[in-house]
């Protein structure tokens, strides 16, 4: 349950982030994936993380500092924001930066729109996730714009695809900014592990 939510500013790198012990969880995905409402919807906040029909409104790391127990870290997404290609790849070198060296990161949710067939690039950064030994999980977003019988076929499809590189599967979690699915769950995953690194 979040009962305090503290927006900590935006950053445009890992080195300018203030230090702090508390576990990280970074949330990320293609630019129109509804990065900003599911993290308003996790957190109960309306227009916390800015909702833009325009892909690529977040560019900077913004900070969320939820329940003083843990940060959550809104990426910007990547795809086709229309953005110049140095633009875009200045977020992804500040992206990797921030996977490959932030201590404090536990795992990164990749968002992963449930309605369509799977893309080249969600695929691409999920396996780039793996070839570096970084912790991940997947969000499957948007489960309310059809029947749970589609949203479904279109996630076994996407998991088919990815066992094509993969032995194993992460943990994913079905998820709707609208009907507020998955907010329990994924809640209660991000509560449970940083409750563990708290102990350590």
């Amino acid at each position: 349950m979040v009962k305090d939510v503290h927006f900590k500013g935006s950053f445009p790198s890992l080195a300018k982030m203030p230090v702090s012990k508390l576990p990280q969880f970074a949330f990320m995905g293609r630019s129109n994936v509804g990065k900003s409402s599911l993290i308003n919807m996790l957190i109960d906040r309306k227009n916390l993380a800015q909702v833009s029909k325009q892909p690529g409104k977040t560019q900077m790391i913004n900070l969320f500092e939820v329940n003083e127990a843990w940060l959550l870290v809104d990426l910007p997404g990547y795809g086709y924001a229309k953005q110049s290609k140095k633009k875009r790849k200045s977020w992804e070198i500040m992206v990797n930066d921030y996977l490959l060296n932030a201590a404090e990161l536990k795992v990164s949710f990749v968002l992963i729109d449930a309605n369509i067939p799977p893309q080249a690039n969600d695929v691409g950064f999920i396996n780039g996730l793996g070839s570096k030994g970084l912790p991940f999980s997947l969000v499957f977003t948007k489960t309310d714009r059809q029947s749970p019988r589609k949203i479904n076929r279109s996630i076994d499809l996407f998991c088919q695809h990815l066992l094509e590189f993969w032995e194993e599967l992460p943990p994913h979690f079905l998820a709707s900014a609208v009907t507020r699915k998955g907010q329990k769950e994924i809640l209660d995953y991000i509560e449970q592990i940083a409750a563990q690194a708290i102990q350590k």
